[in-house]
């Protein structure tokens, strides 16, 4: 073997040496010169119209100032373990419009997190928008007159939403948490925007492992519509935790809520809340463009609602108003609800309105193996006077039909369920079941829930004794974490 000369070697460690740290200095300059124009935090900031293909990156944190709008034909990029602080003054807020991508896909050591910009213990309901994203399937009303609420309707489409195309895709969110979301963006009804907000969106949108804290309106909400989704959190949320509108027909399994029983919204909070439109009719598709059809139908199988083990809450206690029922479904809805587990509502299943009986009595709407516990009043007919009028007795008959195996379970045989001592732990919750669980057995996959999106597990709810899909990316105390 050849020896290399003293001196030569000496020179070539030098040059390595050379190499390695301009090769540092380069990396260390990529790090610290920001993407773009930076608050006075350092964080980029995100404003106005997104109209070229961009990525943010975990090495940067972001701000959003105002409404901002991802275009047609652009693709939002986000890596995993990005923050995305929302500003409080300026209402920031994410709109994905029609035609536009976002592929915000974190992992679960390295969750997307979007969230309010407030210093840790001074974060609140509202303290930003939220995430929008608008597609091009079908709703069911005309596509240009209807807007997106909340006032967001300065974006180059000016707020419209829906089209033609059942199977449109927007990208993907998985492995997401969004916080401290639903601020009013007007004096208007109805301006809040929600957590996480579904305007028309297709089925070829993947949507997986979201989770939706503090929002000041409601945690996840659908207007029209096919988008499947599975592994939904609400947590701590103000007004309904699954609303669904304007015709929307996807299919959710897995989906769990855990409520702060002080707080709930003037309008009256709801597990789910479920509308085909307001009134809900006429809805015969003619003879105008999208006239109430298709009428707002998703299937939900294996679902976790809690309020409390304690007494259901009545009236309004630290909130803006007070808790209403587990499921209000009006309007001429025909949503449909499987393997689900319902815990201390004031009112249990609320079916409002004759046009809502009525997709009863034709096998519409479908409810089975459903357990309503812990609730005042477990079943009520409401809003239905004339013609098709019904009564408690005549809901409480067809949710005890056979086959269903829906129970009422009371406040006394809560044990029964057999749900983890940290159930209710505001915090630090725990849904797993213990092994003495009646959810353990039970499930029901007929009817709508037959569907070979649903896997056909043996459980009630969203939970079974051991895994919990929870760990790893979820966050229950947001307000003291520091990002």
């Amino acid at each position: 073997m050849k020896r290399i000369p003293r001196l030569l070697l000496m020179l070539m460690l030098a040059g390595a040496a050379t190499a390695t740290t301009s090769c540092n200095d380069d990396n260390d300059t990529a790090a610290v010169n920001p993407s773009g124009p930076t608050d006075a935090q350092g964080r980029v900031i995100l404003q106005g119209n997104i109209t070229a293909n961009r990525k943010l990156v975990a090495s940067e944190k972001y701000i959003l100032q105002g409404p901002v709008y991802v275009t047609r034909g652009v693709t939002l990029e986000i890596e995993p373990g990005t923050v995305i602080m929302g500003d409080r003054t300026n209402k920031g807020a994410l709109i994905i419009e029609r035609g536009a991508i976002i592929r915000a896909e974190g992992t679960k050591e390295r969750p997307i997190v979007f969230t309010s910009s407030q210093a840790p213990g001074t974060r609140n309901y509202g303290d930003w928008g939220g995430l929008i994203i608008a597609g091009e399937a079908p709703i069911n009303r005309p596509l240009e007159a209807t807007k997106m609420e909340g006032g967001i309707t300065s974006g180059p489409q000016g707020g419209a939403f829906g089209g033609t195309n059942p199977t449109d895709n927007s990208g993907i969110i998985r492995y997401v948490r969004i916080e401290f979301a639903g601020v009013p963006l007007t004096s208007e009804p109805n301006s809040e925007i929600n957590g996480l907000t579904l305007y028309g969106v297709g089925s070829g949108t993947t949507i997986d492992y979201v989770q939706v804290s503090y929002c000041g309106d409601d945690s996840f909400e659908w207007f029209g519509g096919t988008v499947n989704a599975k592994h939904l959190v609400a947590h701590r949320g103000w007004d309904d935790d699954f609303d669904t509108d304007l015709g929307f027909t996807g299919k959710i399994q897995y989906a769990v809520s855990l409520r702060d029983p002080q707080y709930a919204d003037q309008s009256s909070s709801n597990g789910f809340e479920s509308d085909n439109y307001n009134p809900g009719t006429p809805a015969t598709g003619a003879p105008t463009e999208n006239n109430g059809l298709p009428l707002t139908a998703p299937v939900f199988s294996n679902v976790s609602i809690f309020v409390t083990g304690g007494a259901p809450p009545v009236g309004t206690l630290s909130g803006s108003g007070p808790y209403q029922s587990a499921m209000h479904l009006r309007r001429n809805t025909s949503l449909s609800v499987f393997n689900s587990v319902f815990v201390g509502y004031p009112e249990g299943l609320r079916l409002d309105g004759t046009t809502t009986w009525a997709n009863v009595q034709n096998n519409g709407m479908q409810i089975a193996g459903v357990t309503l516990a812990n609730m005042n009043t477990p079943i009520r007919a409401a809003a239905n006077t004339g013609t098709g009028a019904f009564t408690d007795a005549d809901v409480q008959t067809w949710f005890n039909g056979t086959g269903k195996n829906n129970a009422v379970v009371t406040q006394a045989n809560l044990g029964t369920l057999g749900l983890n001592t940290n159930n209710f732990n505001l915090t630090a919750p725990n849904f797993l079941l213990s092994s003495s669980s009646s959810l353990l057995t039970g499930a029901v996959f007929t009817g709508k829930a037959a569907d070979s999106f649903f896997e056909k597990v043996t459980y009630r709810g969203a939970f079974n004794g051991s895994d919990n899909w929870l760990q790893g990316w979820t966050n229950f105390d947001p307000q003291n974490t520091t990002y």
